[in-house]
């Protein structure tokens, strides 16, 4: 068997323990307790590896003083995506915690050869403490099957020398972390800038190509540091520790550093790391609420049965995320890499449309909220409602089905597709003006301009502005599409909303006589006719009839 890792470690300090070539490492450093360590020493002069070390012991198999680590019952990591098996420190480990566990005095060894002096106060960093539920693995078997069952680790026989796999195929804190001492920050084994000690068993899918591995953007200095466990200053340098902390995390089981999910994310997003300030968006009155979900949000979450919630995470992956554009209905590089629900309804692991990714939340889910206005055929499932073989949709998923709009605004046409965020979307005053996706509004249902649905709205440009977006108002309100839009938007002040449902209608409740053009009754405002009948009929090319009661109106019919 191939010898390295800690056992090389301890076998090259039963040989030279106590010669000058080890203890000249270690002088000085903060592994150095001895009297001439300066500010830190607490022991003898010349007692530097006394506290770890001994040359006779009769527990050879952990050569360190410290009898009562037997009695010390760890709280190993654990998540739910960790294939690993972690149980109770074992190796190199339990040497290291001996002392970082902050259990007992640095200098309580059994055997010493002079006089010391303590107690050696620990940093809080240092102090893992017995719970190592928010600290990176340690003392679990790290071997090519395990790399097999999770295709995101490197095999073993690929790591570089410098990463110690010790001799019962284990990975402990000295794979890490030489404690005699390397030159690098913490007594890391390599250097650690762009996460390279990290990426040299993490092989994250998508992250050599993705933003986070590459962008230059360095914090302004302002607001909240968001690498207060570094030194680096671009998010491309810091890398993985852009979100994550290998000891002391604030969420154990993904290792982030704040303890608030969202916090790991508008910590950067805030306009003082990221061009963008989503932290400002996440504050408006129309949001998607991250901050009401603590601890909810699961990386193997089951879409159909996870209770209700939305995080940063949900559509974007970290790991995974680019910059860049893309034409509908293509998703977003910003968006790649997270899991969704087809146009069918089947869990899709990666989405490749934008719509997949919203079905996530508005299709088929539990506890999906009733839609705001009572329609005549009510249904929250939007994937139902934006289905291409529905009688009507806005065209999500395909090109729509009606091959005469002629108030569509170039270079819109018939044949176009859009995605839920040309409609939904950040909005700093004027269209495409903020930043993009869902985030927060200042208009209600998180949409991207003014969509008025108050009866009794006066027409204006600013009252149906998302409308205005892709339709042009002069040929709506010269009826070149409708003959009687304008007597009903202007006139009669009746919005847009109480005739037209925007999502679609399913084909499993509409048809394509009555609802087509989304046609879909607000039925606060619109009535059954005397006879009591609610319906549209379509009689063809820019043909039809109602039967309806509206502001007092009767329609028994009423043809156009």
């Amino acid at each position: 068997m191939k010898i390295h890792s800690a056992a090389r470690l301890l076998l090259a300090v039963a040989i030279t323990a106590g010669s000058s070539g080890v203890q000249a490492r270690v002088a000085g450093s903060g592994h150095d307790l001895s009297a001439q360590g300066g500010d830190t020493g607490t022991g003898s002069p010349g007692e530097i590896c006394v506290f770890c070390h001994t040359p006779h012991t009769l527990r050879p198999a952990a050569p360190v003083w410290n009898p009562s680590q037997d009695a010390i019952l760890y709280t190993p990591y654990s998540s739910p995506t960790l294939q690993a098996k972690v149980g109770q420190p074992t190796g190199a480990s339990k040497v290291c915690l001996s002392c970082h566990d902050g259990t007992i005095a640095l200098t309580a060894v059994p055997s010493p050869t002079g006089e010391l002096f303590g107690p050696y106060p620990l940093s809080d960093r240092a102090n893992l403490t017995s719970d190592l539920s928010d600290d990176h693995p340690v003392s679990f078997r790290y071997d090519s099957r395990l790399a097999a069952e999770d295709p995101e680790l490197v095999d073993p026989a690929a790591l570089p020398p410098e990463i110690w796999i010790d001799q019962n195929d284990e990975m402990q804190c000295t794979s890490c972390h030489d404690p005699h001492v390397t030159g690098y920050r913490n007594f890391l084994v390599m250097e650690n800038a762009y996460s390279r000690l990290c990426t040299a068993c993490h092989d994250e899918k998508g992250w050599t190509s993705s933003a986070h591995a590459n962008s230059p953007a360095g914090w302004s200095g302002r607001g909240i540091d968001p690498w207060p466990y570094t030194d680096e200053n671009s998010v491309a340098a810091n890398a993985c520790a852009n979100c994550h902390a290998t000891h002391g995390a604030g969420i154990p089981e993904s290792l982030l550093v704040f303890p608030r999910e969202e916090e790991n994310c508008l910590v950067c997003h805030d306009g003082n790391t990221a061009d963008t300030d989503i932290a400002s968006e996440m504050r408006k009155t129309f949001r998607h609420p991250v901050e009401k979900s603590v601890g909810v949000h699961a990386a193997v979450e089951d879409a159909e049965s996870m209770p209700r919630h939305v995080e940063c995470f949900d559509c974007h992956d970290p790991h995974a995320t680019q910059p860049g554009v893309a034409s509908p209905p293509n998703v977003a590089p910003v968006n790649r890499g997270v899991r969704g629900i087809s146009a069918s309804g089947a869990p899709v692991e990666n989405v490749r449309y934008e719509y997949e990714l919203c079905f996530l939340c508005h299709a088929d889910g539990p506890d999906v909220p009733a839609p705001y206005i009572e329609r005549q055929i009510l249904q929250p499932n939007i994937r139902l409602k934006v289905d291409a073989r529905n009688p009507s949709f806005h065209p999500i998923e395909e090109a729509g089905q009606n091959v005469d709009v002629p108030s569509l605004i170039f270079p819109l046409k018939e044949t176009s597709i859009v995605y839920c965020t040309d409609c939904h979307s950040g909005n700093s005053g004027a269209p495409d003006s903020g930043p993009r996706g869902p985030h927060g509004s200042i208009w209600p249902f998180l949409l991207e301009q003014p969509y008025s649905v108050a009866d009794g709205t006066s027409e204006s440009y600013q009252a149906y502005a998302l409308c205005y977006k892709c339709h042009d108002r002069n040929v709506i309100l010269g009826d070149g599409s409708f003959s009687e839009h304008r007597r009903h938007i202007v006139d009669d002040t009746a919005t847009c909303s109480v005739c037209h449902d925007p999502h679609g209608i399913s084909a499993t409740q509409g048809n394509s006589t009555q609802n087509s053009h989304l046609i879909n009754f607000d039925i606060s405002i619109v009535q059954p006719d005397a006879q009591g009948r609610l319906e549209f009929e379509d009689l063809g090319m820019n043909r039809g009839r109602c039967y309806l009661e509206c502001h007092g109106t009767m329609h028994s019919p009423l043809e156009y």
